[in-house]
């Protein structure tokens, strides 16, 4: 079962190589970034997209940049890590912002798996506004974990405000829009899982449609935040043409029972496609 080593989490010494983060970071023009908040061995601004005047939803996307060797975490960390936080309540006519995550990497340490970012990554936000057509003034605050060595909290704040026109960083935000897996039903994917064995912690089979020899990789996640099933190990048995993934129902939350049917969410990445899907386990 995972657990969360918060003693990793120390603070550090200094800020020692502030000048070289910001020298891996062009100014951009004001209306289509914020500056720059700069904690530990990160920084993050918010960054804005494109939009017709008369769009419904406007995008944005929250940009952070690491030091060398300094990774964070996807939305599930894997063995050890805490996800990323968004609080955007200080935002005025917003009705709502929803974060999306490209596609995690794989990473591990003596900790184990880490399924994180490193160096770079931008989380896409899409933006409704209470009152369509007016300017949405997005405030985010983020609490995230960064770690090399060790890790260290790290806090942002960033506000920018959003309006209908063009903005000089839509392609970048379009290339981070594009590293989201797409969803996609379970037979898109050729999948189908089954449990393989009725111990105490039931191992369970995951077949894919994918050809041998192509880069595949396997992220699980349970109904809820509360799960910490491991990453997925590819396994001998597969059918003609497809790949096969095993792991333990480990992690559950207290008193949910391993034998019992479950919806999972599965992140299936084939070189530089991703895609997502959700499959039930009886």
């Amino acid at each position: 079962m995972r657990q969360i080593d918060l003693t990793r989490f120390a603070l550090p010494a200094a800020w020692a190589t502030l000048s070289a983060l910001m020298a891996l970071t062009a100014p951009a023009q004001a209306a289509d970034a914020s500056a720059w908040a700069r904690e530990n061995h990160a920084a993050m601004r918010l960054i804005a997209g494109s939009a017709k005047p008369d769009a419904k939803t406007l995008h944005a996307g929250i940009e952070i940049k690491l030091e060398p060797d300094w990774h964070t975490y996807w939305r599930y960390p894997g063995d050890s890590g805490l996800p990323p936080r968004f609080d955007f309540s200080g935002s005025q006519n917003l009705a709502a912002a929803k974060v999306s995550y490209p596609a995690p990497h794989l990473y591990t340490d003596a900790t184990g798996n880490i399924l994180g970012y490193k160096d770079h990554v931008i989380f896409p936000v899409s933006v409704t506004p209470k009152q369509p057509g007016q300017p949405v003034k997005l405030q985010v605050k983020i609490d995230y974990a960064i770690c090399a060595k060790l890790c260290v909290p790290a806090r942002g704040q960033a506000t920018l405000t959003l309006s209908p026109g063009a903005s000089a960083n839509q392609a970048t935000l379009a290339a981070a829009e594009a590293q989201v897996p797409k969803p996609v039903t379970p037979a898109k994917l050729g999948l189908a899982l089954k449990r393989t064995s009725e111990e105490q912690k039931p191992a369970v089979a995951v077949d894919i449609a994918a050809p041998q020899g192509q880069p595949v990789r396997l992220f699980v996640e349970g109904p809820s935040g509360e799960w910490a099933l491991p990453v997925p190990k590819e396994a001998a048995g597969a059918p003609a043409g497809k790949r096969r993934f095993s792991f333990l129902l480990d992690g559950l939350p207290p008193g949910v029972s391993p034998k019992a049917p479950v919806e999972l969410t599965f992140t299936v990445i084939e070189g530089e496609q991703a895609f997502e899907t959700k499959a039930h386990l009886d």
